[in-house]
């Protein structure tokens, strides 16, 4: 679905940036909104409370035309930068010293994840575009992920509000099993740090389940989860060689967005970047992540969103196979 595919917005001649400011002052406006809920409920992200606020309002009442510009200015450039800054979240060194052990478990299990999740989608009904977006939630990055992966797949915006829907309710129930499960399997607190980074599907969900449990835990379980993050760029990139490949869509071999995630991944990496822009990168991420999802989310029809009881199906089995995949892992780690 394209957003407000049937109406135009012209911008005043010499001026365009005038026709951007009603759809980017409602975004404002709705990420605002949605920060301070993230931070009135701990493990839920900014960018979750924005595509809910804005597929409430795409779907209770018709946009005025005006808004147009602004809006998919929001989803596309917004989408991209969120993406790159993401990048700057995640030093190669941290990752690196978890050790070779932690790093074949989270690529096994994220790798498992997503290609499962993929070939059972479409068995059960789910699309295959859905399937591609729900998978890279589950094994990735949630909501991040999903869009990074919007960009190069042939997906609309039904499919990415699904798929964030999907990744949304089981990573929140994550946050209640995840730790039960834990004691009952005996886990040290490092091994519940270890499982949580590497199956719980947002960031902030992984955060909040290590505060939770200790700075020991968070630590680890933020780093893994960071490792994880790191695997977006190669999976978006062969991803998009295989649309290519298969000869339907032609997205570019390597979207100029992921080339600008290594970038800032190897800047981040180098030590170059001073403290002071590393502590508000999260924040800038979790913005712009926000103000794009909620750009997309105004495009939703929750009628077909409402039918997704098969995308639910899919995203417990993807929950499922990546959970048990890792906690063997980290029962074999010891």
């Amino acid at each position: 679905m394209t957003l407000f595919p049937l109406r135009t917005v012209s911008l005043p001649t010499g001026v365009p940036a005038l026709g951007l400011l009603p759809g980017l002052a409602l975004t404002a406006l709705a990420v605002a909104v949605s920060q301070w809920v993230g931070r009135a409920l701990p493990g839920v992200s900014a960018a979750v409370v924005a595509v809910v606020l804005g597929v409430a309002l795409g779907s209770l009442t018709r946009l005025p035309a005006v808004l147009g510009a602004g809006l998919r200015f929001a989803s596309r450039r917004l989408l991209r930068l969120a993406i790159v800054v993401l990048g700057l979240q995640v030093a190669l060194p941290e990752v690196l010293a978890l050790g070779w052990r932690p790093l074949a478990l989270i690529a096994v299990s994220t790798g498992c994840a997503f290609v499962l999740t993929r070939w059972i989608g479409p068995r059960i009904g789910v699309s295959p575009r859905r399937s591609l977006l729900i998978a890279t939630g589950v094994s990735v990055c949630g909501a991040a992920a999903i869009a990074a992966m919007h960009e190069v797949a042939d997906s609309d915006d039904d499919d990415v509000a699904g798929a964030v829907g999907v990744v949304v309710l089981y990573g929140s129930a994550a946050l209640v099993v995840l730790p039960v499960l834990a004691r009952l399997a005996g886990l040290s607190p490092y091994q519940l740090g270890l499982w949580a980074g590497a199956s719980v599907h947002e960031v902030a969900q992984v955060a909040a389940v290590g505060a939770a449990a200790g700075a020991g835990v968070l630590a680890c379980a933020v780093v893994v989860k960071l490792a994880r993050v790191a695997l977006l760029a190669p999976m978006v990139a062969f991803t998009s060689l295989t649309l290519r490949r298969s000869g339907g869509r032609r997205p570019p071999l390597v979207p100029l967005f992921v080339l600008g995630f290594l970038a800032a991944v190897a800047v981040r990496s180098l030590g170059v970047v001073p403290d002071t822009v590393v502590e508000i990168v999260p924040q800038v991420t979790s913005l712009s992540l926000a103000a794009a999802l909620f750009a997309l989310g105004t495009g939703v029809d929750l009628r077909a969103l409402a039918r997704g009881g098969r995308s639910l199906a899919l995203g417990g089995l993807a929950t499922a196979v990546i959970g048990a995949i890792s906690l063997i892992g980290v029962l074999a780690i010891g």
